[in-house]
């Protein structure tokens, strides 16, 4: 009998955030970082969260291709739970409520 190959994965993500690759690249070159120690958003969010790496994280930081919206000083933002609202993150941003909007569960 072959190898059959899983179909389906568990996953402890209750809703996933999509990052703007292309933005967190470019806001970097420009010296833009978030949250206290000078990160890019998504490694910013997941220290702000403690989130665990991968699926066995409670949300997953998704960093995602560019999603053409290309704000000047800022990275665009998606959540899986409001997909028809996309935020534009700046840099002065404040991650701790930022985090807990994302990690609310009825944001």
């Amino acid at each position: 009998m072959a190898d059959e190959m899983k179909t389906h994965i568990k996953s402890n993500w209750s809703h996933a955030i999509l990052v703007c690759k292309k933005c967190s690249r470019k806001a970097k070159k420009r010296g833009i970082t978030f949250g206290k120690a000078g990160k890019t958003l998504p490694k910013a969010l997941k220290a702000e969260l403690g989130t665990k790496k991968g699926r066995k994280a409670s949300l997953g930081i998704v960093e995602v291709s560019c999603l053409e919206i290309c704000p000047k000083n800022g990275v665009v933002l998606v959540d899986s739970r409001t997909p028809g609202q996309w935020r534009l993150i700046g840099p002065d941003a404040d991650m701790g409520e930022l985090a807990r909007q994302l990690q609310n569960v009825e944001a």
